[in-house]
């Protein structure tokens, strides 16, 4: 056997679904650290990006190299988090999918990065859909059933890209999700001044036609195939809130836009479930719980019932 021959031998478990044992790299250019049978972090040098990405992946019971395909479920990230895994740390993600026989796989976001291509870079839709996509697809048996849901700034980014990708997506989620970003008061805008970002860079002018490309309230005619569910607080203190939390018109705003999201939705014949509880602030216990009401819904329309 030749030299290439022998390295093509060396290199084929790791380029067609096999996985190195605990930590390694793949001869892709992703580095694999094994946190335990199930829960992968993958260090992804991305072109996309410009540097390195970061991506968890929760596996289903009986996932085992070389199996599939495995329906999929895409988890976003809200802004400003402290970590990029946020659902597995703060939102129960991997309890709450463990009944589920799909992948889960929580990529890096960006403090800001809207889920968008920024005009000058980072690539952060490409990055998703492109490449952890092919990525999941090669090294983890990945099929074309897939499902996305996202908190915040990650339920903009839910429903655009299932909007924005026809057929790439079964269901999207959002939670106090950020579903009309040209509703006239520059709240994209202010997030990105307020995290020392120039908001020209992500969709540029808001006359640009990319605004409107972006935002999930114009998109809601593309989403008639998608099952949605929405759902939203209303600001005040809540049931699951301390005695020491105060109200959040963020969330009351959020809860505006997903009402005109919804009215649009249905009027272009959507199918929608909302969930729009009154009472509840802009944290992490209604997202966790608003991941749990989803689930059987995400989950059943990429045949990943529990």
């Amino acid at each position: 056997m030749g030299v290439v021959a022998v390295l093509l031998a060396l290199l084929w478990p790791f380029s067609s679904g096999g996985l190195p044992e605990g930590s390694g790299e793949t001869a892709s250019g992703v580095q694999v650290n094994r946190l335990s049978e199930r829960d992968h972090e993958l260090t992804v040098t991305s072109a996309a990006l410009g540097r390195e990405g970061m991506v968890r992946v929760l596996l289903p019971e009986g996932w085992e190299p070389g199996s599939g395909p495995w329906p999929v479920l895409y988890l976003l990230n809200g802004c400003c988090q402290s970590r990029y895994d946020s659902w597995v740390t703060e939102g129960g993600a991997a309890d709450l999918t463990s009944p589920y026989p799909a992948i889960v796989v929580i990529p890096e976001g960006g403090t800001v990065g809207f889920y968008s291509d920024w005009r000058d870079g980072p690539g952060w839709e490409t990055f998703h859909l492109t490449e952890v996509r092919q990525i999941l697809e090669r090294d983890y048996g990945a099929g074309d059933r897939r499902a996305v849901a996202g908190l915040s700034m990650g339920g903009f980014g839910a429903m655009s890209y299932a909007a924005r990708h026809p057929g790439m997506f079964q269901a999207a989620a959002s939670f106090s999700g950020v579903l009309h970003t040209r509703d006239g008061e520059n709240g994209v805008d202010n997030l990105l001044s307020d995290n020392g970002e120039d908001a020209s860079k992500l969709w540029g002018d808001h006359r640009s036609p990319a605004w409107a490309a972006h935002n999930p309230a114009d998109l809601t005619g593309r989403l008639r195939d998608v099952r949605l569910f929405v759902s939203s607080g209303d600001g005040s203190p809540g049931p699951l809130d301390d005695s020491t939390t105060v109200g959040n018109d963020g969330e009351a705003s959020l809860l505006r836009q997903a009402q005109t999201f919804a009215e649009r939705a249905r009027a272009n014949g959507a199918a929608l479930t909302v969930d729009f509880y009154g009472p509840g602030t802009h944290t992490w216990p209604y997202w966790r719980r608003g991941l749990e009401r989803a689930l059987p819904l995400l989950m059943g329309s990429i045949g990943a019932a529990a």
